[in-house]
């Protein structure tokens, strides 16, 4: 199978960031810390950056000295491209690599990786919003350097991210700028649900909670998987129920409300929770249900059955670019969610 030629070489950090905690889960620790030093000098060692961001990927394989950005050379055009998306920094995206090295500081108790994990939790905080009327963290920077453009929009998903950072590490270190972080992103994410619509996608450029007719599903089961239930507003409790009535589909559940085909990786997002929540023949079923779509050749799930499964997203953080597909292609999202769904790890919180 070949890939178009933007994915060809491409290690995304929210993929990679998710396979440390599945070896984590498995107990292959030697192959999760290979991943989170990585993770560690990329923060270090960016060919522009000095301020210990990370891109949204990195070009697969051993880490050199130079931290290398993934791209392909076009034959037309005769120069080496790079893919705006892979080289802009998401914010969700530096949460994942912070929970990722809290993870792994876990289990090993290495500084390095609670270090790390402030470094990022450090650049998340100079994004946030400073009162209680401007409440969440903003998107990113988006762009090539060294004109890349700082993110508007604030993301529910994102700073639910960002929540589970925020309590780890102030958990860990008692730190009271951890705690405040905390509170700053869950009342975002408080802001964001709707009695109707269950949580929104977050705001627009201009600050205002964007409302749509449309429903995504991780969005409405991650901040399950971060807040224990004593902890959760009582008009959360309605989410599994708005998950079965408008995102179900034979097999799982859809990745947003079109209900056009199963989401693999969603789907197990799912099944982790019911586990969690004590719905264990639910996620049983959910589990089987995945399991019949792996990749003979790399042993990876697929991330959906479908040619194509649409999302409702754009590609580009500015809604500027084509529409974002799933495909029929090998996944390691999917194929690490699935395995921290069958060991009952929850990536959000110490296991």
């Amino acid at each position: 199978m070949e890939l178009p030629k933007p994915l060809q070489n491409t290690a995304f950090v929210y993929d990679n960031a998710l396979a440390v905690m599945a070896f984590l889960a498995c107990g292959r620790v030697d192959r999760a810390r290979s991943i989170g030093d990585a993770l560690i000098s990329a923060g270090k060692r960016d060919r522009y950056y000095t301020d210990g961001r990370l891109r949204n990927a990195y070009r697969s394989g051993p880490v050199d000295e130079q931290i290398a950005l993934p791209g392909w050379w076009d034959d037309a055009a005769k120069n080496w491209v790079e893919d705006e998306y892979q080289v802009s920094t998401a914010s969700g995206n530096i949460a994942w690599a912070a929970l990722a090295l809290l993870q792994l500081h876990d289990r090993t108790k290495e500084p390095k990786y609670l270090d790390g994990a402030e470094h990022l939790g450090s650049w998340l905080e100079q994004l946030a919003g400073r009162d209680d009327h401007n409440p969440g963290v903003a998107g990113g920077y988006y762009g090539f350097e060294p004109e890349a453009s700082r993110i508007a929009w604030k993301s529910t998903e994102h700073n639910i991210d960002i929540v589970a950072v925020a309590r780890w590490l102030w958990m860990t270190t008692e730190d009271p700028r951890w705690e405040r972080l905390a509170q700053n992103t869950l009342r975002f994410v408080s802001t964001m649900h709707d009695d109707k619509d269950g949580f929104l996608i977050g705001t627009d450029l201009q600050g205002q909670r964007v409302h749509s007719a449309d429903l995504w599903l991780d969005v409405q089961i991650w901040p399950l998987l971060v807040l224990p239930e004593s902890q959760r507003p009582t008009s959360w409790y309605d989410a599994t129920n708005l998950i079965d009535a408008r995102l179900s589909v034979p097999g799982g559940y859809d990745f947003n409300g079109d209900r056009d085909g199963l989401w693999i990786e969603g789907t197990a997002q799912a099944a982790l929770l019911f586990s969690l929540e004590g719905e264990p023949k639910r996620a049983s079923i959910l589990i089987g249900s995945v399991l019949q779509y792996i990749d003979p050749e790399s042993g990876w799930l697929y991330a959906t059955p479908n040619e194509e499964l649409s999302t409702g997203l754009s590609i580009d953080a500015m809604g500027q670019g084509g529409a974002f597909m799933y495909h029929r292609w090998p996944h390691l999202g999917a194929t690490a969610w699935t395995v921290l769904a069958a060991m009952d790890f929850n990536p959000f919180q110490p296991n």
